[in-house]
């Protein structure tokens, strides 16, 4: 089994998913409405609702019972990459412009604004307090994550510390958020959600690690943007942090900066590549996935373990 396959598993809970989606983006604005769409009809791997999906089969399961969960989770992520992309001045995002690129920053910056209003709009339809709890508790975690990333921009003395608690904030809490409240909207046992907060933590951490390397070692074409992209901005990742343990080798990455020549980059990526900072980094990505599924073995039995253990497969498989 692989991901395409837990796709088209869930295929008619996501359907009804993306349409809710269409349908709170629709506006009276027409420009409101095409720059909230132009992420949404790009696509994408929608790893969070289906994480909501799969851990609502936990409890009293039903599409109703999660749907604003999957919906007002994807929303907000959405957001975070619109905002993200005005801050890191990016024009490509998935192989296709970015919203700033196609409008610009201040159409970019409302845009988000817009959709994070409408995620917090969808998610007043559910009662439960501690669904609304741990919601707003990760989006102010994302918020600080977000900052602490611009704040450490170029900061090529940073520790380790700094920049795994900047990638929980940034990506994890909300994968975890996805596994939790999924199974919390469905009604499931504390001790249960509560397990799959911690299995969707670890597999978040590894799903950025995964992210971070492929910057490294994809292509353009894959990536939906340049490769190295993330160097370029100022954003140091582990590969970056590992391959500066060699006192040479930081020389040369210290000297990168927003308009370093595409040639002096790609030098450095190999150098990067050359220090086994990317297999070092894919071991601590594989240190995360076997934690993931310590704690699925620890859920009780389900038809939906093996769709879950599939997602962890399909992080670590990701082409390095």
């Amino acid at each position: 089994m692989n991901y395409t396959t837990v796709y088209k598993l869930l295929h008619n809970d996501l359907k009804s998913i993306e349409n809710r989606l269409e349908s709170v983006l629709d506006t009276e604005s027409p420009l409101l409405r095409q720059s909230s769409l132009h992420y949404l009809q790009a696509g994408g791997k929608r790893i969070r609702p289906i994480l909501v999906i799969l851990s609502g089969k936990f409890g009293n399961y039903h599409i109703d019972k999660v749907m604003d969960v999957a919906v007002a989770l994807e929303l907000i992520h959405m957001a975070s990459l619109i905002h993200d992309d005005v801050i890191d001045d990016a024009y490509t995002r998935r192989g296709r412009p970015t919203v700033k690129a196609k409008w610009d920053d201040q159409i970019a910056v409302y845009t988000g604004d817009f959709i994070l209003a409408k995620s917090l709009d969808v998610i007043t339809n559910i009662k439960e307090d501690e669904v609304h709890k741990v919601l707003s508790k990760t989006m102010v975690e994302l918020s600080i994550g977000e900052i602490e990333q611009i704040q450490d921009k170029y900061n090529f003395d940073q520790r380790f510390t700094t920049y795994f608690r900047r990638i929980k904030r940034k990506t994890a809490l909300l994968i975890a958020a996805s596994c939790q409240l999924g199974a919390l909207a469905a009604g499931a046992e504390k001790h249960i959600y509560q397990k799959l907060y911690r299995f969707g933590y670890y597999i978040g951490m590894a799903f950025q690690i995964t992210d971070d390397i492929l910057d490294f070692t994809s292509t353009a074409k894959k990536l939906g943007k340049p490769v190295g992209e993330d160097l370029l901005q100022g954003n140091i990742t582990l590969p970056v942090l590992l391959a500066m343990k060699n006192p040479a080798i930081k020389k040369e990455i210290i000297k990168v900066h927003a308009y370093t020549e595409p040639e002096v980059l790609e030098r450095i990526i190999q150098l990067i590549k050359e220090t086994g900072s990317i297999n070092q980094s894919i071991a601590v990505t594989r240190q995360y996935l076997k934690k993931a599924l310590r704690i699925l073995d620890e859920l009780p039995n389900h038809e939906v373990k093996p769709l879950l253990q599939t997602i962890v497969d399909f992080i670590g498989n990701r082409k390095f």
